[in-house]
């Protein structure tokens, strides 16, 4: 892998895991907001790098080149799912959004779920900074060599 492409993975990272940590901002504002339903973002890797993957992409290439296919790492977000669990029923039926009864459905976001999942994403954000400065610092001490 060259430096260049751990950069790369590097910034695809950056980028998934921001978009992770801003959904789970959202979702902690409107705590509060009838009908809100929370939102949860699936990440996977941007190639399947599973041994099943791995043979796929083998099968037709070790073969005829003689060598192994690289695979690049990475994570790249793939949007977001609804949580299923249904929010608490509240008696309101002077509010525009109640239903016949008189209810509404107050969100469904858990405020220490989100605080956590939020957590994780900036551990892994500050996880993909420390790689892209690691690497522009290998970079620039290659270039330092040659000169």
């Amino acid at each position: 892998m060259s430096i260049m492409e751990s950069i790369n993975i590097g910034k695809n990272a950056l980028k998934a895991h921001g978009l992770r940590l801003d959904i789970h901002a959202k979702n902690i504002a409107n705590i509060d907001t009838p009908n809100y339903v929370r939102r949860i973002p699936v990440l996977n890797a941007s190639e399947d790098i599973s041994f099943h993957g791995l043979l796929n992409v083998m099968k037709n290439d070790v073969f005829g080149i003689g060598t192994l296919p690289y695979l690049q790492g990475g994570v790249v977000m793939n949007g977001c799912v609804e949580d299923p669990t249904p929010g608490d029923r509240i008696y309101a039926p002077g509010h525009p959004d109640a239903d016949a009864n008189g209810y509404i459905r107050s969100s469904n976001v858990n405020a220490m779920v989100d605080m956590a999942d939020a957590i994780l994403a900036q551990r892994a954000y500050e996880a993909n900074v420390a790689l892209v400065t690691i690497s522009k610092s290998m970079a620039q001490t290659a270039l330092n060599i040659g000169s």
